[in-house]
């Protein structure tokens, strides 16, 4: 049985190929299509991992989604928040596997960086396009690695942005965000957290804040109808928005269960949360009423995005014909004999 294999260098021809816009479109799409049918089904587990690295400041998971008679997909995924200074690697690292739900054979395995990078950022894109104003054109940003990329990138499909105040506490991050975005063909501006609070419509935190370190957002001068996609939080004890705001907010988990473990809600009780994200994708009338409030969409990531994510990169990959089909498992001629050999 063959496996499907797509390094690094088939994901850059796929997105070359296809293009960034129709990459981030068709991840919206999809992955708001699986929320709806979550909604039904809620059969997601929460991810589970350790603590490593110096001083246990990183993070090893494993996130798996199963699709009953068809798949399984597991994504494992490592968070490094010293990667990018030391060792000029991205700060989340992972690869993708799906296996056959019937044989459990290997069916496909590939890069997972992009793929959770651009899913991240259309959960939010899904989020703010239900709770955010429908003309907002501000984006504030408070961190600016990797994910405020994809996060301005999935916004901009999907609302008339023409202004990004960005803040990062390395100073070249802020300044070299522009470049990168450029594609976008946004305005973007360096600014501190509280012009960010004061002028945005859409608020993105985007951080590797310390475990103990947060809030990165003062809470103090929020516009009254902002929408927050709180990206960073992703350890007990890690956070990036005040508690006061979250008290404050009609608050949506896009986990509950992970959410209240290591996400924003953590900072809360189970009473105080909204419903899921993948609920108010299936009621989007539930979202409606609270457009000109304070929301915030708490966003853990959580293995059905990744399933969705690695559905759409194979797509794509196949409508290009670009990927490597090998033989990764050994088979033996004699299935009852492992020293027999095809």
């Amino acid at each position: 049985m063959e496996t499907t294999v797509l390094t690094r260098q088939h994901v850059a021809k796929i997105v070359q190929e296809k293009g960034l816009d129709l990459f981030m479109d068709r991840m919206i799409d999809r992955l708001d299509e699986a929320f709806r049918e979550e909604s039904r089904r809620g059969v997601t587990p929460a991810r589970d991992g350790f603590l490593r690295g110096p001083e246990n400041t990183a993070i090893l998971e494993w996130m798996p989604h199963h699709q009953p008679g068809d798949s399984t997909t597991i994504k494992t995924v490592a968070y490094t928040p010293t990667n990018p200074s030391t060792h000029q690697l991205p700060t989340i690292v992972g690869t993708m596997a799906r296996y056959d739900d019937v044989t459990g054979s290997l069916l496909a395995i590939g890069d997972g960086i992009l793929p959770t990078a651009v899913r991240t950022g259309a959960a939010s894109a899904i989020a703010s396009r239900l709770l955010a104003r429908p003309d907002s054109r501000v984006l504030g940003l408070v961190g600016a690695g990797a994910q405020a990329v994809t996060q301005t990138h999935a916004l901009s499909r999907v609302f008339p942005l023409d202004r990004v105040l960005v803040h990062d506490i390395e100073p070249a991050h802020a300044e070299s965000f522009a470049e990168r975005v450029e594609f976008l063909g946004i305005d973007v501006e360096v600014a501190p957290v509280t012009e960010i609070e004061a002028a945005s419509d859409i608020i993105c935190t985007v951080t590797s804040v310390g475990v103990g370190d947060g809030p990165v957002l003062q809470g103090r001068r929020l516009r009254p109808h902002v929408h927050i996609n709180a990206i960073g939080a992703d350890l007990i004890g890690k956070y990036e928005v005040p508690r006061s705001v979250l008290k404050s907010a009609f608050v949506i988990p896009d986990h509950r269960g992970q959410a209240l473990r290591e996400g924003e809600c953590q900072q809360l009780d189970a009473g105080d949360l909204g419903p899921e994200l993948p609920e108010l994708c299936a009621d989007p009338a539930l979202a409606e009423a609270r457009r000109e409030g304070l929301t915030v969409f708490d966003s853990t990531g959580f293995a059905l995005e990744d399933h969705v994510a690695f559905d759409v990169l194979l797509e794509l990959a196949e409508e290009a014909g670009i990927g490597d089909r090998v033989q990764v498992e050994h088979l033996p001629e004699d299935a009852l004999n492992p020293y027999s050999f095809q």
